[in-house]
């Protein structure tokens, strides 16, 4: 095995002449990684390849859009639909699949390794339909399949603690085959969500250790996972310390009874906030209260007169009451508007807790007053939208019967046991 210095070299050579790495600074050496890395290397697949993806993508196209999954299910509806990357919200890992088996509300109350473990759940629903795709196709032609491994980006919120914690989360979300890996500025043990009040901002250099130690672990690991860092100072007027003097312009000089420092708020500390975390990250994100484009036009120019390369991401929030802001003109380009400011990543964080929640309760409202009708439309729903591709009307196939049936199969070929063969499904349901 090549020496600690003799690997260092190389991956000094690597960071000064790979393009993916020109924007990137780095308070670390190589031999702090490699000497980190240990003898033995894991390959993390899954990751590699959504990270180079995603970064394909952002900078292929005017904007990546994506609905946060709550499911791997959902994921998979997603991608059969035509989208090309998938968002994992902790708000909605909180609301409903955490390891705790709670409802929590955004405030990181749920196990540390329950995103990660949600990440892994939708590859593993993302390989399972790429594995039946493949297994259906006429010798190996999927022309008419899309590609399954759609990008993940997840959400770490805060870190659940210091840079130690980030670094560890960071390495499991990798495990689990993250793409991209979000962190926002608040104080951990304070977090809330973004739309929430008494939000506690921890100092700017704090929060550059945070994307420091995620982005040492994705090093680590030897894979090139975005790192993402978000800023909450918009609506965030609370601030652990004064050490930091990117932030004292913005102190009111009054302090809380807990200690923690009163700021002003709004879209200049954000800025001077996104400057700083600029050389550290892949994307910032300024997470707002409303959908206003003239504030993100004002973000979007400050950050790229000193960084234009720097790519861009927009939550465009379920917590906006969206028609009570804009006209339907307005919200018809609002994508296309933000894209061409540079906000390349656009994502709906809750969109998953939401399209689940009111198509229960329509399907339940109707059954309970209807009966059998109300699933009917349901099901009939499902008919007509074959002819655009969806699948899952046929749920026996879509989680994966036939494939198991072809490794019956191979084990035994006269078996008896396959399950599709002669089920309801395969007799009553045609294929899509």
């Amino acid at each position: 095995m090549d020496s600690i210095s003799q690997q260092a070299a190389r991956l000094r050579a690597q960071w000064a002449t790979d393009p993916r790495w020109k924007d990137t600074s780095r308070t670390y050496s190589a031999e702090d990684v490699i000497r980190l890395r240990g003898t033995v290397r894991e390959e993390y697949t899954l990751a590699r390849l959504g990270a180079e993806r995603l970064r394909a993508l952002l900078d292929a196209e005017d904007a990546v859009t994506a609905l946060g999954a709550v499911t791997g299910m959902q994921a998979v509806q997603q991608v059969r639909a035509g989208l090309q990357a998938i968002y994992l919200s902790g708000w909605q890992v909180a609301a409903d699949a955490n390891l705790a088996g709670q409802t929590y509300p955004d405030q990181s109350l749920y196990p540390v390794n329950s995103v990660p473990a949600v990440v892994r759940r939708i590859n593993n629903a993302l390989l399972r339909a790429d594995q039946v795709s493949w297994s259906e196709s006429a010798d190996g032609d999927l022309r008419t399949s899309p590609y399954w491994l759609a990008p993940v980006v997840a959400d770490a919120e805060a870190g659940f603690g210091g840079v130690l914690n980030a670094y560890e989360l960071m390495r499991a979300m990798i495990a689990a085959g993250a793409a991209g890996v979000h962190w926002e500025d608040q104080l951990a043990s304070e977090k809330k969500c973004g739309h929430l009040g008494g939000k506690v901002l921890i100092p700017t250099s704090q929060h550059i250790k945070t994307l420091t130690a995620a982005r040492l672990a994705a090093d680590v690991c030897g894979v090139p996972t975005l790192v993402i860092a978000r800023t909450d100072a918009h609506a965030a007027t609370l601030l652990t310390a004064d050490i930091d003097e990117r932030d004292r312009p913005f102190l009111t000089g009054t302090r809380t009874p807990e200690g923690f420092y009163r700021v002003r708020n709004g879209t200049g500390p954000c800025i001077t906030r996104g400057l700083a975390y600029a050389p550290y990250a892949d994307l910032i994100w300024m997470e707002t209260s409303t959908p206003d484009l003239d504030v993100a036009r004002q973000f979007a120019e400050a950050i790229k007169r000193d960084h234009p390369d720097q790519l861009l991401a927009y939550n465009c929030s379920p917590s906006f009451n969206w028609r009570a802001h804009l006209d339907e003109p307005a919200i018809a380009k609002f994508s296309k508007e933000l894209a061409a400011m540079g906000y390349r990543f656009q994502f709906i964080t809750l969109a998953g807790f939401h399209a689940l929640n009111h198509s229960m309760f329509e399907l339940a409202s109707g059954y309970a007053a209807e009966g059998m009708p109300a699933y009917v439309r349901l099901q009939e729903a499902e008919f007509a939208a074959e002819q655009h591709g969806y699948t899952a009307t046929r749920h026996q196939r879509e989680a994966g019967t036939g494939y198991f049936d072809l490794i019956t199969s191979a084990i035994s070929p006269n078996a008896e046991t396959v399950a599709l063969a002669g089920s309801t499904e395969a007799e009553q349901f045609h294929a899509a």
